[in-house]
């Protein structure tokens, strides 16, 4: 799963606003807030400075208006979090992707247990479902993502787009192409969606799954990074219209 923070602006701007993902009553926030917390929802923490820890919701307190994540304060990413004093909240609940900002990050260790404490936010983002973002292209369309090898750069790749969303997309790779290892950073990758339409992005290896017997390949899982609002939007169009297409082929 996509674990990274949306880049709002740029989702903004390409749907025009935020409207249709944000939950901005108090009481709303705080039914999801319980929820992952009923259900020990492991959550990721994202600060600005690239520093990431795992947590779950040990305490909503709407009284207070305050919010305690239970933390292992032996991660080393701990001190990166408390020295940013603010951090991007990512979790799923039934596949729909949370996302919310905290901060005000105060530190409370405990003999068995460490919590942080932060303010409850004031507002929390709830995007659709990935598959409802994710859509197969048209085989006719063919879309292929040109690249270096993570591991070796003078070794051009022409891979096959397996499928699309707006957060990520998957590449097919060959079994007699050399393997990649999930955290590689793909650079410069230019995307060619149909014969009109070429994407120029920045890619982080997620996952690396292995497909049937038959396929003669894995499939690499992949999200964008920090892409544009006009790359966005171009793939919010991509997206839209191959869905389109595709509902009209099933009638």
């Amino acid at each position: 799963m996509d674990t990274l923070p949306m880049p709002l602006d740029a989702l903004g701007a390409a749907h025009g606003g935020l409207d249709d993902f944000r939950v901005g009553t108090k009481r709303e926030i705080a039914l999801i807030l319980k929820q992952l917390a009923d259900g020990s929802v492991r959550l990721n923490l994202n600060a600005s400075n690239g520093a990431v820890l795992g947590a779950t919701v040990w305490a909503v307190d709407t009284e207070r208006g305050s919010l305690g994540l239970a933390i292992d304060a032996h991660d080393p990413a701990t001190n990166g979090l408390i020295e940013c004093q603010e951090a991007v909240v990512v979790g799923y609940i039934d596949n729909v992707k949370l996302q919310f900002d905290i901060d005000n990050l105060v530190l409370v260790r405990g003999l068995n247990s460490c919590v942080l404490n932060c303010s409850l936010p004031d507002e929390l983002f709830r995007f659709q479902r990935r598959n409802a973002f994710r859509v197969r292209p048209l085989l006719r369309s063919a879309p292929v993502a040109r690249l270096r090898h993570s591991a070796i750069a003078d070794m051009p790749l022409a891979l096959r787009v397996l499928d699309l969303s707006i957060g990520g997309c998957a590449l097919f790779l060959p079994d007699d192409m050399p393997s990649m290892e999930p955290g590689s950073t793909l650079n410069r990758v230019q995307i060619d969606l149909d014969a009109d339409t070429r994407l120029h992005v920045n890619l982080r290896l997620q996952h690396v799954t292995s497909l049937n017997a038959d396929s003669c390949g894995v499939r690499l899982g992949c999200e964008f990074v920090a892409a544009d609002a006009g790359t966005l939007r171009t793939l919010q169009r991509f997206i839209d219209q191959t869905q389109k297409r595709s509902k009209l082929l099933t009638i």
